[in-house]
């Protein structure tokens, strides 16, 4: 049995093996029975949950934040609106940029979204041990700063 991972041997397996366990938990949540009847794929989901929890946003703004090419991007949007979850909009000062914000089904759809991903992680949680638990929330903070750390270092 390998010791467990400190500070000075933290290595390139242990970095992987992080990043394929958050991978998985994202790939194991982002189905919501609301999203998958929407005909939401991943992208649009995560469009939609940008958009929203923006408020109104540029549509420059959200593809270097959603880090999808533009025509995947446009496709994606162009879809949100043609469901009536986001209003596209020309800004006036730049006719060639536009906004986007969410409607009040868009919001609704979100909602949906989040409480069922939230049902699910919980489920899931209570089929741990407590000692299981507890250790997941002791490194929630960690978790936290490592995703500020990485947000940050983005070009």
């Amino acid at each position: 049995m390998s010791p467990a991972p400190t500070l000075t041997n933290l290595d390139l397996e242990t970095a992987d093996r992080l990043r394929a366990v958050i991978g998985k938990l994202s790939r194991r949540l982002r189905p919501a029975p609301a999203a998958v009847a929407a005909g939401l794929t991943p992208t649009r989901i995560s469009v939609l949950l940008t958009v929203v929890r923006e408020g109104t946003v540029r549509l420059s703004d959200l593809a270097d934040s959603e880090g999808i090419n533009p025509t995947q991007l446009s496709r994606a949007v162009a879809h949100l609106v043609d469901s009536g979850l986001v209003e596209r909009s020309a800004d006036e000062g730049d006719r060639r940029a536009a906004w986007l914000k969410p409607t009040a089904a868009g919001r609704r759809l979100t909602e949906r979204i989040r409480r069922e991903r939230t049902d699910a992680l919980n489920g899931a949680l209570e089929s741990l041990s407590p000692d299981e638990r507890e250790r997941i929330l002791t490194a929630l903070p960690a978790l936290e700063d490592l995703a500020e750390h990485l947000k940050a270092e983005r070009p």
